[in-house]
């Protein structure tokens, strides 16, 4: 199957695949700084995640080789304002204040600026191999979840480009798919940024899974004639009680699902999991501008003057998820004990 890298590092730059130009031009950006990296994470030209914790890490790194302080304490701190910058950019999902934090940490640890901006790329080099092998890992924990047939439904994008490699979500269905099951794929279109229709849709067909493409207002009524047998979708946040941050449009997902009796998987790394928000109601979810909703392509499709309302994320209460598959397996209901065990798994002091 074709393999899609969203995030590179060559030739001593970071290049990000602008994924506001998918599906028709594959334009790859080269990033110089951490400022960069910043406002491509603000404009959504990467977005997932994981991704976006990615390259903040990277953006991080090249911080780090901007900065040309001499001495330690004068480094760190500019560092920090760098950090600060990375942080702020998008404010939901955690890998992003994650990745920034660990990196923030790293240089902490090294005696020299010169052994810090080494340290820094290292870093970030670990956090996108280990990301990709997260994901693989995922795929197989959540592969025999999946039916043998009939249809998945998934929301916005889940998949490689969502992360350093292969994806969560669509990590699952991938897997699933290499182990021989044949199911039909459903993606939602994800309105207002259409990452379904633009990135899942064209990352299945790339993958060649069959995948068809429906208006978001669809799903129920799919639901209701039995064409779909499973979601799965990814995860911006998972909070300690189970409560899932994801793309707008998920909740209601999960509220359909339970009515017609279907499961709904979420996949996401642990990292995704941030065992200090206790549930969904801390969560702050991001409120994106109203030209996203009153605008197509540029041009205007609302009247002059409405109100605008633009949450890009929503909360999917735990009662609703059936499981939450990670990397070092799946968590069921009750969720505290199983997310603690599991994000431990991953780093014992995370859970300290």
């Amino acid at each position: 199957m074709t393999e899609i890298e969203p995030i590179r590092w060559e030739n001593e730059q970071l290049l990000l695949l602008d994924q506001t130009q998918l599906p028709h031009r594959q334009r790859w950006l080269v990033m110089r700084g951490s400022s960069q990296v910043a406002k491509a994470i603000r404009e959504m030209r990467v977005r997932g995640a994981p991704a976006i914790g990615v390259a903040a890490a990277y953006g991080m790194a090249l911080a780090a080789r901007q900065v040309r302080k001499r001495t330690m304490p004068t480094f760190l701190k500019t560092l920090e304002e760098r950090a600060a910058e990375l942080s702020a950019s998008r404010p939901t999902a955690v890998n992003l204040h994650w990745a920034v934090a660990l990196c923030l940490e790293a240089a902490r640890q090294c005696p020299t600026p010169e052994e810090a901006r080494e340290r820094l790329l290292a870093e970030a080099q670990r956090l996108q191999q280990e990301d990709v092998a997260a994901n693989r890992a995922m795929g197989q924990h959540g592969a025999s979840l999946l039916p043998d047939s009939g249809g998945v439904l998934t929301h916005c994008n889940a998949g490689a480009l969502a992360t350093a490699g292969y994806g969560t979500a669509l990590g699952v269905v991938r897997a699933a798919w290499e182990t021989g099951k044949r199911f039909q794929v459903f993606c939602t279109e994800t309105r207002p940024w259409l990452q379904g229709a633009r990135l899942t849709a064209w990352e299945l067909v790339q993958l060649g899974i069959p995948v068809s493409l429906i208006v978001d207002s669809a799903a129920a009524s799919l639901m209701r004639t039995g064409e779909v047998n499973a979601i799965v979708v990814g995860a911006d946040r998972v909070a300690a009680n189970g409560d899932v941050a994801n793309k707008i449009g998920t909740y209601s997902l999960s509220v359909l699902a339970k009515e017609h009796g279907i499961p709904f998987y979420v996949a996401a790394p642990t990292s995704t999991v941030d065992l200090a928000m206790p549930n969904g109601d801390h969560i702050v979810v991001e409120e994106r501008g109203p030209s996203e909703v009153t605008h197509w392509a540029g041009r205007q499709t609302a009247a002059e003057g409405i109100g605008v309302r633009n949450p890009s994320f929503d909360v999917t209460p735990a009662k609703y998820v059936t499981a939450i598959i990670t990397e070092h397996g799946v968590a069921k209901p009750p969720y505290e004990a199983d997310l603690r065990s599991l994000v431990a798994a991953r780093s014992p002091e995370a859970v300290a």
